[in-house]
């Protein structure tokens, strides 16, 4: 990810950190219980206190917690084609005259993934390219 999608998904788990927080009463400020808030134990709830990246994986992974915190995180393969119109672009290439492959595309630093993280109607794109050895 990038700096400006690291600061988007800062942003909201501050915003997760400060509902939460405020939420909790002074008695109940020691309860840290992973249940999503649903339970009830005598009258208290019971609170969640992810850590940043648990919090992250759990959007990334629970589309109604995401919802509710107004984090979308989407991380998808590209296909070869979509990897294929990506370097033509780049490269400023008109007409493809030899089929690509993923390895050829590696070897010419084109995208594997595209990660989309959108947070309070912001969206931000970066690709991810596969590593190197």
């Amino acid at each position: 990810m990038n700096n400006e999608q690291q600061e988007l998904l800062s942003e909201a788990y501050e915003n997760y950190c400060t509902t939460l927080i405020g939420s909790i009463t002074f008695s109940d400020r020691g309860k840290h219980f992973k249940s999503d808030g649903l339970e009830f134990n005598s009258g208290y709830p019971n609170y969640v206190h992810y850590s940043q990246d648990e919090f992250i994986n759990k959007c990334k992974t629970n589309p109604e917690f995401s919802e509710k915190w107004g984090l979308k995180i989407e991380e998808r393969e590209l296909s070869l084609d979509e990897r294929t119109k990506y370097k033509m672009k780049r490269d400023n290439i008109a007409r493809m005259f030899a089929a690509y492959t993923h390895q050829i595309l590696d070897n010419s630093n084109i995208p594997r993934r595209l990660i989309t993280v959108t947070y309070n109607d912001k969206t931000i794109e970066s690709y991810e390219y596969k590593n190197k050895i």
